[in-house]
């Protein structure tokens, strides 16, 4: 699906993508939740807690069965944020990593605030979702690179020294963005997770991830997606561990049955390379998305992010239809979660005929608004 900006969608385009959205947005909410309960545990406590073959399915944690963690949270404000920019797109206020920002300080807004502040008109839909106000374990890297106003950048980035997946966990929308040149996702992606995680291994990681969903999302099969997301590696500077991960993943899979203990040692210290290097291994070898995110999660690193990172490319591969029924029942914030995704999409495939030169309508900009 190599659609560009304007293009014209057909129906059976418009039907697949918004597919591959919502499996997107569902899976790395479905591999989070699934995660969950599991993410301060090694594999031995994993399995003393649920059995020999550890988690294999929605389990209790912040009081309920299928709650996500702060990485589904930002993964729907990256979504929001990046409507907010295709909207913003109309003033000539064209700069989408402030865009995301933005979002990111709403999502931050969620981790103090009681509940939606109705004075703040410019915060649109999303941040009026009150099951979203709940701290779900942010890490500090997140509280601090969202805890003023000031933006982190390439050039002076947020937490500098921090390599953790959380960035990477929140950069699968960037991949939704099938209009877009594979290195023009990488780089807006990358400029985003700077603003949180200022290691090039976290931005870069982020940036590789994105490019692998964008892949997916066009049709793509998974092995050539990362091939392609390599290859734009490359040329950056400070690529080589990310690379390397991700070499060791495509290499994992030739090396006989997959197992927790290879997955350990894809996930090494648990940041942001080990972690998309895990998401690959456990998608290419999973006989299918159930399977892929039990043995994402099922090891002693930061388990949600695996299943969340997981979650985004098998949904994205397979589109909704392929994600565990039972489990997306029991999922918190599922409506939401559909109702973004079907936004993004339309937005995307149909954004003229909303904000557009021909008109605009006044729904949609309440919910999106061109405001900040």
């Amino acid at each position: 699906m190599g659609a560009t900006a304007g293009a014209v969608w057909g129906r059976t385009e418009q039907q697949d993508f918004r597919s591959r959205v919502r499996g997107t947005l569902l899976g790395v909410a479905l591999g989070d939740a699934l995660g969950a309960p599991v993410d301060a545990l090694d594999i031995e406590a994993v399995r003393a807690a649920y059995g020999p073959e550890g988690i294999l399915g929605p389990a209790p944690a912040y009081g309920r069965r299928g709650a996500v963690t702060h990485l589904t949270q930002l993964t729907l404000f990256s979504t929001d944020g990046l409507i907010r920019a295709q909207v913003r797109r109309d003033t000539g206020a064209w700069h989408p990593p402030t865009d995301l920002h933005r979002a990111y300080l709403r999502w931050a807004a969620t981790q103090h605030d009681w509940g939606p502040d109705e004075r703040r008109k410019d915060d649109g839909w999303l941040a009026r979702q009150e099951w979203l106000y709940a701290r779900r374990d942010p890490s500090r890297a997140l509280l601090l690179g969202l805890g003023d106003a000031t933006m982190g950048t390439l050039d002076a980035p947020k937490n500098p020294g921090e390599a953790g997946p959380e960035a990477a966990a929140r950069s699968a929308p960037f991949g939704l963005l099938v209009g877009w040149e594979p290195q023009l996702v990488a780089q807006l992606a990358v400029e985003c997770a700077a603003q949180t995680h200022g290691h090039p291994v976290g931005y870069l990681a982020a940036g590789a991830y994105a490019v692998i969903v964008h892949g997916l999302a066009r049709g793509e099969s998974l092995d050539g997606a990362v091939q392609r997301a390599l290859a734009l590696l490359a040329a950056l500077p400070g690529h080589q561990p990310v690379s390397d991960a991700l070499q060791r993943a495509l290499g994992a899979v030739r090396q006989g049955m997959p197992t927790p203990a290879r997955v350990a040692e894809l996930a090494g210290e648990g940041t942001a390379q080990g972690l998309v290097a895990v998401a690959v291994y456990c998608a290419l070898v999973g006989e299918d998305v159930r399977h892929g995110l039990c043995l994402a999660v099922n090891q002693d690193g930061p388990s949600a992010a695996a299943g969340a990172l997981t979650g985004g490319l098998l949904g994205a591969l397979h589109g909704e239809t392929a994600l565990p029924p039972a489990w997306l029942a029991e999922l918190e914030g599922r409506p939401t979660i559909l109702e973004l995704a079907d936004d993004f999409a339309m937005e995307m495939t149909q954004g003229p005929a909303l904000h557009g030169p021909a008109g605009s309508s006044p729904a949609w900009l309440a919910r999106y608004p061109r405001g900040a």
